[in-house]
């Protein structure tokens, strides 16, 4: 039987895991490391070329402005994919940050030795993630699960996962670099972008994919016999046993989901900023921001908060370096831990579990047009 939780023990629980594992990669957050991550392919880029781009109609759009749309996109994924394995699992996933960043390297291998473009590889880079969260489903989940390990445990052990996951990719990088003649532990990803309407490809591409997940979820949550019971099976996973749901069956599709989402936001992701072994790392508070500013129990909400925490982090982050330099690119985290606080602290359940409909009505209640017609 999967062991429950409340609210109060999962933050408390990711807090403690996000600064044991900020400590563990403490090198990661160093300012010049995180300005050289940034710097050529996305932020200070932009600093230095604030050239706009020219949509058909003679419409200006700031570089930044589709960089972070495309970056914001991809961030919205991924928190959906941690969101997804939290809900059915009850499991902070930390392995997706370097599952993030083998979905960048299977896109960026497969250019470089068959040509084309790199977003025809970004399903590759899916079906990777999809099979790495099936790795740890059964060698690691699975078996804590069913001796009803603490959430605690589970989420360490996603931390180990993490770990050697990140250690095959300093390997890989070593048998690209030495056998294969390619420099992969700095590469822009930028600079094999194709243009569309003087428009970078990916930017269509992340904006089509963070509007079609929510609506594919929607539809096989709804509308498949599969995705009932897997809606069943996170809400009630008791009862859910007790109709005869294989709720194992349910875990395993939501590790796919959540995996593949995660490869498959940081192929995205990679055409904004610099990819490097530990470009995963770089955005994991983005990721766990997103998907709590969202609600933990809302795949869709996780989708939104996504969104809106990568723009503000881009966006913002240019913004501020442009008035105060660009040694504010090394802090950019700070951006997502306040938006975070501040969703834990205003709305603990997120933006889903806001009552919406109240809002609404009070919104269109204060609209001039509506008091008029009230007090006629």
């Amino acid at each position: 039987m999967r062991p429950t939780i409340n609210s109060t023990m999962a933050v408390t629980g990711l807090a403690s895991s996000l600064d044991i594992f900020l400590t563990d990669v403490r090198v990661i957050s160093s300012p010049f490391i995180t300005f050289a991550v940034f710097s050529p392919a996305g932020l200070a880029n932009t600093l230095n070329n604030d050239r706009p781009q020219t949509r058909p109609g003679g419409r200006m759009l700031p570089p930044v402005v589709l960089s972070g749309i495309t970056y914001a996109g991809a961030i919205a994924l991924m928190a959906c994919g941690i969101t997804i394995i939290y809900m059915s699992t009850r499991t902070f996933n930390f392995a997706h940050a370097t599952m993030a960043t083998w979905g960048f390297y299977i896109t960026y291998v497969c250019y470089m030795l068959y040509g084309g473009a790199p977003y025809q590889y970004f399903p590759l880079s899916f079906l990777f993630g999809a099979m790495l969260g099936v790795i740890c489903y059964f060698g690691i989940n699975r078996p804590l699960l069913r001796r009803e390990a603490s959430p605690i445990t589970l989420m360490m052990s996603t931390m180990g996962y993490d770990i050697a996951l990140l250690a095959t990719i300093q390997i890989f990088c070593d048998y690209l670099t030495y056998k294969l003649r390619l420099y992969p532990r700095r590469v822009i990803m930028s600079t094999y972008e194709t243009m569309v309407w003087g428009v970078p490809a990916s930017f269509f591409i992340s904006l089509i994919l963070a509007v079609a997940i929510p609506v594919a979820l929607h539809m096989f949550l709804t509308m498949t016999k599969f995705g009932v019971a897997m809606r069943a099976t996170i809400e009630n996973p008791t009862l859910a046993n007790i109709i005869g749901i294989d709720a194992e069956k349910v875990y395993l599709a939501s590790w796919i989901i959540g995996g593949g989402l995660a490869s498959l936001g940081g192929a995205i992701v990679s055409m904004t900023i610099t990819g490097t072994p530990v470009m995963g790392n770089m955005i994991i508070v983005t990721m766990f921001a997103g998907s709590i500013l969202g609600g933990l129990y809302s795949a869709y909400g996780s989708l939104l908060g996504g969104f809106v925490v990568g723009l503000a982090e881009y966006v913002g982050t240019w913004l501020l370096a442009s008035y105060w330099g660009g040694w504010l690119l090394g802090y950019r985290m700070v951006i997502p831990l306040i938006i975070m606080a501040g969703s834990l602290l205003v709305f603990p359940e997120g933006l889903a579990g806001l009552p919406w409909g109240a809002l609404l009505a009070a919104l269109k209640g204060a609209l001039p047009g509506k008091g008029k017609e009230v007090s006629s």
